[in-house]
This record gives C-alpha cells, structure tokens and sequence, in this order.
C-alpha cells in the first residue's frame, strides 16, 4: 500500500527553523510531483511549496525566501527546509504525492497524515 509517510514537525521560536521530511512507502512506478500543503485552524488546506520530478520548484508568496523544498528520487522523499519561521506559519503540514503506481495507472494524489508544527514564544 502506497502513503507518503512525514516526520520532523515540532515547536520551535519565532526566527527558528524546522526540515520536515516525507517518505513514500510502498510499490511505484513513478513520482510526479511532490509537495507540501498546510492547513492553520479555521483555514482551508494551502500550497505550501511542490517540486516537479525534473525539479522545477513553485512556492507560495509567504514562504518564498525563506522555505526550500527538495527531493532525493532514489529515496522517493521530499523535504521542506523552513528558516525564519514565523507565528503564522504554525499549521498541520500535509505531503502531497501524485504518482503512478504501474504503467498502466493514470496516476493520482496520495497524502501523508499531517505533521504539526507550532511556532510559539
């Protein structure tokens, strides 16, 4: 079974930094694009930043400068380097991979649980 497992949220100050990882267990064929996506209470689920499997790399205006989004193909993880964290950066961070589990499969979104991260004085 395919699912994009995350690791590395937590509590840090404001001006601190945090590097969440994603990892996709299970039999694929091939990774399209991964990315991160938060959701803050009472907000809808937002782009964060995703990278394509060439890695060409989007990002959200409010996080521009100060996250970076990669990824390591053979491990079939990507990551979210987050500097300068900010108060309002404080959501659940889901990983986002749309991917093909076989040839014959048109591919489709496949989400993490979420990692929360909280960035508190």
């Amino acid at each position: 079974q395919v699912q994009p497992v995350e690791a590395g949220g937590g509590l840090v100050q404001p001006g601190g930094s945090l590097r969440l990882s994603c990892a996709v267990s299970g039999s694929t064929w091939f990774i399209l694009d991964m990315g991160w996506y938060r959701q803050a209470p009472g907000k809808q689920r937002q782009l964060a930043a995703v990278i394509s499997s060439s890695g060409t790399t989007t990002y959200a205006d409010s996080v521009k400068g100060r996250f970076t989004i990669s990824r390591d193909n053979a491990k079939k993880t990507v990551y979210l380097q987050m500097n300068s964290l900010k108060p309002e950066d404080t959501a659940v961070y889901y990983c986002n991979a749309f991917l093909r589990v076989s040839i014959d499969d048109g591919g489709r979104d496949y989400w993490g649980q979420g990692t929360q991260v909280a960035v508190s004085s």
